[in-house]
């Protein structure tokens, strides 16, 4: 696949397929305005053209990154005014990265709690599950 399109553009399953985002996401993505609503055909059909393509593209890898819809406004709106520096990207990188390794605590905190009250467990055939009385007990 060239980075290239024809006149005609990239209908929407094109850029779905492309860029492996979903054609219900890539509407939402326009409803929210992060993703700009492209040109129609006569027939009203979506043709979007490769800047779209490559923002869709920018959008789903800060997706997969964890960045959320706000971060990534926040960044699109950079690029789309040309009014930032590679320092403020850095900033808002970090913040993120602050975001995600608070996760990560967040998930091993309960990973260490999961093995726990799976080490409890006799695995046996009684009704008696020491896992489901800690689920029920009061905090």
């Amino acid at each position: 696949m060239s980075g290239f399109t024809n006149a005609r553009g990239y209908a929407i399953g094109e850029i779905s397929r492309r860029t492996g985002v979903n054609i219900e996401t890539v509407r939402y993505y326009e409803r929210i305005n992060i993703m700009p609503k492209p040109d129609r055909t006569a027939g009203g059909n979506r043709q979007y053209n490769y800047d779209q393509l490559k923002r869709l593209s920018f959008i789903k890898t800060s997706r997969e990154l964890g960045f959320s819809i706000d971060e990534i406004r926040t960044l699109l709106e950079m690029v789309d005014q040309q009014d930032f520096t590679c320092g403020e990207v850095h900033d808002l990188t970090i913040g993120h990265l602050a975001s995600v390794r608070e996760k990560i605590k967040g998930l091993r905190k309960l990973e260490k709690a999961l093995v726990s009250m799976a080490a409890e467990c006799s695995q046996g055939e009684v009704p008696d599950c020491p896992i489901l009385t800690t689920l029920f007990e009061p905090r």
